[in-house]
């Protein structure tokens, strides 16, 4: 199956050479020592919010020749735990291949997995994520699951298959964890309970991440797909996060009224 973009032209740029243009400003200055980390968590909303705070972690990391991207379902459409089946993703900057070989691993050992595409069609989360990673890895090949909401013991159970799956590929695989954070607050409120979940995020807590956004209210929209990296990554020996970027849409805008919050991390 053939993935078209969905928001090219909205998002981000629809013409090839204006989105080339854009991600390297975005990415001005790669670090000239790339750091293998496990899993990220970058922000999917229009680039000209976010698109300078997922650039900062994207330049700062090896992109591997596999990427599993892990992004929260806006719409509520399809299976909750939707894998894309076979096929490929297309994007202004050309195609890139769904990983068979993970894809299958994935449909082993991920309890509740489904293959659907519906959730996937037009979802902006894990789409948006695309250009960063094949503008700096062409040749990538990508598995990308689409979540819905879970309690944590179903959470716990997917990352801990996705490790499973993980080893047992036995390539060097990226997860990326796409979330954006509060959303439509002050942008004090927004810093506020930002730092309240991201301080969980460092500590690798992954259920602590989910009780505080709960008790909170802080609605980070990826808080599943980023718990579900931090267990994963956990089961594969990371000990250590780092706050690469944070920002706010009022950044850009000059409103700090009602604002966005992005930030982006690495795990490793």
């Amino acid at each position: 199956m053939k993935r078209l973009p969905a928001v090219a032209g909205q998002f981000y740029p629809g013409n090839s050479t204006q989105l080339r243009s854009d991600l390297a400003t975005m990415m001005p200055e790669p670090h000239s020592l790339h750091h293998r980390v496990t899993g990220i968590i970058a922000p999917h909303a229009g680039y000209i919010y976010s698109g300078g705070i997922a650039g900062k972690v994207y330049a700062s990391i090896y992109i591997p020749s596999t990427v599993l991207i892990l992004g929260p379902n806006h719409r509520g459409i399809g299976s909750p735990v939707a894998l894309y089946p076979a096929g490929e993703w297309l994007t202004p900057l050309g195609s890139i291949p769904i990983n068979s070989k993970l894809n299958s691993l994935l449909n082993q050992h991920v309890p509740f997995i489904q293959e659907d595409f519906l959730a996937h069609e037009f979802e902006h989360s894990l789409e948006v994520q695309v250009p960063f990673i094949q503008y700096l890895k062409p040749d990538v090949s990508i598995s990308a699951l689409c979540l819905g909401h879970g309690d944590y013991p179903a959470i716990r159970q997917i990352g801990q298959g996705i490790a499973v799956a993980m080893r047992e590929y036995g390539g060097e695989v990226l997860i990326v964890a796409s979330s954006d954070m509060t959303h439509y607050e002050s942008a004090a409120s927004v810093r506020r309970k930002d730092g309240v979940a991201l301080e969980k995020v460092l500590k690798l807590n992954p259920e602590g991440l989910l009780q505080v956004c709960s008790s909170e209210h802080i609605t980070m929209c990826g808080a599943i797909p980023a718990a579900i990296m931090l267990v994963a990554a956990k089961e594969l020996g990371a000990v250590q996060a780092e706050l690469v970027a944070y920002g706010t849409s009022g950044d850009v805008t000059g409103d700090n009224q009602d604002v966005v919050g992005y930030a982006a991390l690495t795990i490793r």
